[in-house]
């Protein structure tokens, strides 16, 4: 006779490392509290601020950083700015109390992979950790545009001309553009009447040949790269 069974089917995936960084502690603790709930995530560990976060992970294994923005000693950007220039992975989760672009213009151009509010329900943090670990990003294109829009004066232009750039096909910079222009991958095939599985080969190999880890990362270089200018996408 077989046994009920509650929960969900067992997962022989390793549980998603997770690291929470914020300056209240009864915030990691109901961040903590959800993860550990969730059954495909584990908690690694803590951090008050952004120093003692980029201390611990040199220490443990993570593939995801829930940040806080705003913190003493080192904030949430800065942090982020420099767990991303240290290689593909942790990525980033920004979670934040305030509503302002510019917090969500700063963490994007800084690497993060999303952009969330602390109040957002758990079920729709617990997606966007899943999405962010899965290689994708948890920030619509066109919200991404829309901010890329009005901080893009921000940018350091580098110029249509970049080497990274340069090494892709006409394809490739055609897709690129298009992303940069806030299009899904569907939307990308039906403008260039291919399949949705070559656009997303045509993607992925963009990512590699620029080191990029999503999509919200292509549509900061098309600015930065002058493929796109402000208030012209769409």
């Amino acid at each position: 006779m077989s046994a009920a069974v509650d929960g969900p089917e067992p997962d022989d995936r390793p549980p998603i490392r997770v690291v929470l960084v914020d300056d209240q502690a009864l915030v990691r603790a109901g961040f903590r509290m959800v993860l550990d709930y969730s059954g495909d995530m584990t908690v690694v560990g803590e951090a008050g601020d952004g120093a003692e976060a980029l201390r611990l992970l040199r220490t443990v294994d993570t593939d995801i950083v829930v940040m806080d923005v705003r913190m003493p000693v080192l904030d949430g950007v800065e942090a982020t700015r420099r767990i991303c220039a240290a290689g593909p992975t942790p990525r980033v989760l920004v979670l934040t109390t305030f509503d302002t672009e510019a917090d969500a213009f700063a963490a994007l151009q800084a690497g993060a992979s999303g952009f969330l509010l602390k109040n957002v329900p758990p079920e729709e943090l617990l997606a966007a950790i899943r999405v962010i670990a899965s290689g994708d990003s948890v920030v619509a294109p066109r919200i991404t545009r829309r901010l890329l829009d009005r901080f893009a004066g921000q940018l350091v232009a580098t110029g249509p001309a970049t080497p990274a750039v340069a090494g892709l096909t006409d394809r490739e910079r055609e897709v690129l553009l298009l992303i940069g222009q806030g299009l899904s991958n569907a939307e990308i095939a039906g403008r260039l009447t291919v399949a949705e599985a070559t656009v997303k080969t045509h993607v992925g190999r963009i990512l590699a040949k620029l080191g990029l880890r999503d999509r919200v990362q292509a549509v900061v270089l098309a600015y930065e790269t002058g493929l796109i200018r402000p208030g012209t996408a769409g």
